[in-house]
């Protein structure tokens, strides 16, 4: 865990002193991403660099699982943290592999053990050690390139990584790649992690917690949804902008929102029985499922369907097929593509698990605005 408590830090300039921190205080848990936001000059890189003594505070205290930063040897608490910038700053006259593994040389790891790590790591991001192991970084591309820097940051295994605006340099297509392979290792690695962006779409996609600053002050600390839904004031407000109810897409879970109580016929059925099993509505709707349990049509009014007829004849082609642990953007998304009122909503095995309509993503919506 980090606690940053009444963190200051003020710079000599031409013009007299500068407040570039003020009285910062907030907690990240073990295990959590923290992104911090702002505009330029808000001071959110001077505390990051302040954590791994960079720079050091005027005032306040920085804890790392209890214990005062400023009680550490410096060098030894960068080696122990994982550090990843911009500009990346691989070595140019060293492989990938000693790229990688230069702080595992510092703490004096054997070569075997140091390239069985790098390899490891190069696996984690699919690129293949037989091919990248021995290359130079003027070789790989910009993304692969992030890529290894991020590898660097994690292959002594810290608990702790700093990352200062690490994607920011990457077209989006890439940037995109290497974000969900970093959120892919984070579900099993677990580390803490900081994270400077300038981007809110990233911060709201990668964090467990977003801070926003504003000339040094910190002016909200709070999960994405609620970051979007409870602004704390008129400049969080403004900061995220005009669309954050649709930005709050992103972080609501397509599972949470779907219908589950759906009755579940098959293709030869009359419709007849599903009318039987729903709870009524002016939008009952049913769902026709193959013997595997995989949705094959669906039926979005029950009540303007004839009972006699068979559920084969009326229903409507079941697509778009969403996944049950994509996000609420992403389901919408496909559904407005296809002009779809309903959709089936899917398990890994592409078994029907819920279905859901725009009746449940406005009432989502409106909920979330409903307690700010």
């Amino acid at each position: 865990m980090i606690r940053l408590e009444q963190l200051s830090k003020s710079f000599e300039t031409a013009q007299g002193e500068v407040q570039a921190v003020q009285n910062v205080s907030l907690e990240v848990q073990a295990g959590e991403i923290c992104v911090f936001l702002g505009p330029s000059g808000c001071g959110k890189t001077t505390t990051l660099k302040m954590i791994n003594r960079l720079i050091e505070p005027n005032s306040g205290r920085i804890l790392l699982d209890g214990r005062d930063s400023s009680t550490i040897n410096p060098i030894r608490l960068r080696r122990s943290i994982g550090y990843v910038i911009q500009q990346v700053g691989l070595f140019p006259n060293k492989t990938i592999a000693e790229n990688i593994c230069v702080v595992p040389a510092m703490l004096g790891w054997d070569r075997r053990k140091a390239r069985a790590r790098a390899a490891e790591l190069l696996e984690m991001v699919s690129l293949d050690p037989r091919s990248f192991m021995d290359r130079y970084p003027h070789e790989l591309s910009g993304g692969q390139q992030q890529r290894v820097g991020v590898l660097r940051a994690l292959a002594a295994d810290p608990p702790l990584m700093l990352m200062d605006e690490p994607f920011g340099a990457i077209d989006p297509i890439n940037r995109a790649v290497i974000q969900d392979e970093f959120l892919r290792m984070q579900e099993n690695l677990k580390k803490t992690i900081i994270l400077v962006s300038h981007d809110l779409d990233e911060a709201i996609k990668m964090a467990d917690r977003i801070a926003i600053f504003k000339s040094g002050r910190l002016e909200q600390y709070a999960t994405p949804s609620k970051l979007l839904s409870r602004p704390a004031n008129r400049f969080v407000r403004e900061f995220l902008g005009a669309d954050r109810t649709l930005k709050r897409l992103s972080v609501i879970s397509t599972s949470s929102v779907m219908r589950r109580d759906i009755p579940k016929v098959a293709p030869e059925e009359p419709l007849a029985r599903a009318s039987s099993l729903a709870k009524g509505g002016e939008d009952a709707a049913a769902v026709c499922l193959d013997s595997r349990r995989r949705p094959i049509g669906v039926i979005p009014d029950l009540a303007a369907a004839a009972g006699e007829r068979t559920a084969a004849a009326i229903m409507q082609p079941a697509r778009p097929l969403l996944d049950a642990k994509s996000s609420l953007r992403t389901s919408v998304s496909l559904m407005l593509a296809e002009g779809a009122a309903v959709a089936p909503c899917v398990d890994e095995e592409g078994r029907f698990v819920g279905l859901l309509s725009w009746r449940e993503i406005i009432g989502a919506m409106a909920e979330g605005e409903g307690s700010s």
